[in-house]
């Protein structure tokens, strides 16, 4: 990340990263991702939600290595902590695979309906495509700096499925990944293409704040059992505050793509 992406990371909420993933990493997720939609059949997704329009995958840190190597990549936890400040935690790893011809299009939002509160920035996104963005395929849109608004899209628009007269498309390719403030006015457009459009999302939260999935209780054991000590970190396995807030029933589900 340099000093420019991270200035537009701050000023615009979201910059792109070409080619984070190489050709055979991206082959791999794609596989892995068709292989795990095959093995769940009806449920996937279950874990998180299920959509018209869209296929879902959802707990996928429990779901193989190479879903796991995506959350450590050190570009990635560079913008979160960009964001975030040093305390932060992944909130959730899904998948989201908009149908082709489908009326996938989102609403204008803030993911997990929040905006930024008296500790600063709550929330980051990012997004690692798995086929192209482009206009016809349902890209994603978003409004520059409305991060900085804090005001939730929808106190303010009375269209929120509207196009936005400052919107852009975060157009960009298969391999790519785009990196973004979650507190930025954003949502996916209709998949217009005829094939689906496949992206990974890693999510991340402020240490302070409740997982979107309580990853503690969705890791088999097996699994937690050959984590590495930087993976327990960025999962807050060990973090009392997480199972406390866990507990507490204090988690909001949101908006997210």
């Amino acid at each position: 990340m340099t000093a420019e992406l991270l200035r537009q990371l701050r000023n615009e909420g979201v910059v792109i990263l070409p080619r984070a993933m190489d050709a055979a990493w991206l082959e791999s997720l794609r596989a892995a991702v068709a292989r795990q939609l095959e093995l769940e059949g009806e449920n996937a997704g279950a874990e998180f939600r299920k959509e018209d329009h869209a296929q879902r995958l959802a707990n996928l840190v429990d779901k193989g290595d190479v879903f796991r190597r995506l959350i450590c990549h050190p570009d990635l936890l560079e913008a979160a902590q960009a964001v975030l400040g040093a305390d932060f935690k992944l909130g959730s790893l899904n998948y989201r695979g908009a149908d082709p011809r489908s009326d996938s299009a989102q609403p204008l939002h803030c993911d997990m309906g929040m905006t930024p509160d008296e500790r600063g920035n709550a929330v980051f996104n990012s997004i690692w495509l798995l086929d192209d963005f482009t206009p016809e395929n349902g890209a994603t849109r978003y409004v520059p700096g409305s991060h900085r608004s804090g005001k939730l899209p929808l106190t303010v628009l009375p269209d929120l499925k509207a196009p936005h007269p400052d919107e852009r498309l975060a157009l960009a390719a298969a391999g790519d990944v785009i990196l973004m403030n979650a507190h930025l006015w954003h949502g996916g457009t209709a998949n217009r293409s005829d094939a689906p459009r496949r992206s990974l999302h890693a999510f991340f939260v402020r240490g302070d704040l409740p997982q979107q999935q309580y990853q503690k209780r969705l890791l088999r054991p097996e699994t937690q059992a050959g984590l590495s000590a930087d993976l327990r970190r960025i999962l807050a396995l060990d973090d009392p505050r997480n199972d406390a807030l866990s507990a507490s029933g204090s988690g909001r589900s949101g908006f997210l793509r």
